[in-house]
């Protein structure tokens, strides 16, 4: 059975740096593709960025380019999110997704999602 666990969110100022984790268990293969999204109060839930998990591609939102860094550990089945120069808009729980089966990278069609973990930026 699949299990994404997210750990590593917390509160920092703004400017500050924090890097989240998800451990992913259950692959046979390992997913295609794993991803960050996020949801604030109030709001939709909207991707952060993706990774090709054997590839190793990125895509990122335009909000985190520049700022956010995914990256993967292959032999680990793990997914991480390096989060620099964070702002108050970054406030927001952010969860791990894996296997996409639709077509867009960033969008929703993931099929496995974890719990999330809270991420806050005080002004």
């Amino acid at each position: 059975q699949v299990h994404l666990m997210e750990s590593g969110g917390g509160s920092v100022p703004a400017g500050g740096s924090l890097r989240i984790s998800c451990a992913a268990s259950g692959y046979t293969f390992g997913p295609n593709y794993m991803a960050w999204f996020r949801q604030a109060p109030g709001k939709e839930r909207e991707a952060v960025a993706s990774i090709e998990f054997f590839g190793g591609a990125t895509y990122y939102t335009d909000s985190v380019k520049g700022r956010f860094t995914i990256s993967r550990d292959i032999d680990e089945n793990a997914l991480y999110l390096q989060m620099n120069g964070l702002k108050p808009e970054d406030t927001a729980m952010y969860y791990c997704a894996a296997n996409l089966y639709g077509t867009w990278v960033l969008g929703p069609e993931y099929y496995d999602w974890g719990q999330g973990t809270q991420v806050t930026v005080s002004s």
